[in-house]
């Protein structure tokens, strides 16, 4: 996934030389093509997060088309503040892009693990979220991001599940994807690296239809009530806490189209800190994300409700 990243603004910034890469003072190796390719659109800012969001503001400002490259925990949760004033109250064309979102820098601890990215972001006027799943999002979403007159943050989840689609594809803003379609009583929605759980369940047995969002905001309502015409229970699986994140966009959307609408049930990270650092697959287990964990509860919760997914 990272090299459809790189490949697609490598291509964008050699079509457009107004757009301009910032980064503090990361991704040397992702971003070795691009350096080779555009040396003139490269611009390292060193660790200074902050300023680099009012640099690519003012470089907006002045007609180019900044990407500001950080890891999550800190494009855009530590300059949550300037991406409010600087960027998105002037509706500026900048391009954020979060790495490492989820717990991918598990061994470096809560400082570098972003589980609320989602959360803090969603509320900023006109910023549109963008969160792949695989390779063929991944360019989906650059060309949507790029075709967006306002602000726009991606979410990059560093680790690589595999693809779940099998070829290129099209992104309309706010439309979900359809990736399995098995049950449609009980619909699972994910984002970014639990697409690919949500598959492997499924591709286990579990009879479920399996729906991608790569547009967390905006959030088409109209898809959201189709996707839950007929069925009983929504799970929305994310590497992100709870609150504020999709589950809370999806439970969200549907309360707002009235009665009739299925049961939510949202499965990402819990009101809490981890507890140990550790691999990325043991900081999933931790927190009850890897996929056995993932069924045995989506099971006990259609158990209790007398529903059937498997």
């Amino acid at each position: 996934m990272r090299a459809a990243f790189s490949d697609a603004l490598v291509s964008a910034a050699q079509a457009n030389p107004k757009i301009l890469l910032l980064t503090g003072d990361h991704g040397y190796a992702l971003f070795d093509a691009f350096r080779r390719a555009c040396p003139n659109q490269y611009i390292n800012c060193g660790v200074a997060e902050q300023n680099m969001v009012g640099v690519a503001a003012g470089l907006a400002r002045a007609g180019f088309r900044p990407v500001v490259y950080g890891l999550a925990a800190f494009v855009p949760v530590r300059v949550l503040e300037q991406i409010k004033i600087d960027i998105c109250y002037e509706d500026l064309p900048v391009m954020l892009i979060g790495d490492g979102a989820g717990f991918v820098y598990s061994h470096l601890g809560a400082s570098h693990q972003s589980m609320e990215d989602v959360a803090v972001t969603r509320p900023l006027p006109g910023l549109t979220i963008l969160s792949p799943a695989d390779r063929y999002e991944m360019a989906a979403t650059m060309r949507l991001a790029f075709d967006t007159r306002g602000p726009v943050y991606l979410r990059m989840g560093k680790s690589d599940r595999g693809d779940v689609h099998g070829a290129s594809l099209t992104l309309a803003p706010g439309k979900a994807l359809k990736v399995r379609e098995r049950n449609r009583k009980i619909v699972l929605i994910a984002t970014g690296s639990m697409v690919h759980a949500a598959v492997n369940l499924v591709d286990a047995g579990m009879q479920a239809d399996v729906w991608s969002v790569p547009s967390i905001k905006p959030l088409d309502t109209s898809a959201l009530r189709d996707i839950g015409a007929g069925a009983q229970d929504i799970f929305v699986l994310e590497e992100h806490v709870v609150v504020g994140g999709l589950g809370s966009c999806v439970a969200e959307s549907l309360t707002d189209l009235g009665t009739g609408t299925p049961r939510v049930h949202r499965i990402g990270v819990e009101d809490r800190f981890s507890a140990y650092c550790g691999t990325y697959e043991y900081l999933l287990s931790e927190h009850r994300l890897d996929t056995p964990t993932i069924r045995k509860r989506i099971e006990g919760i259609l158990s209790s409700s007398g529903g059937v997914a498997a």
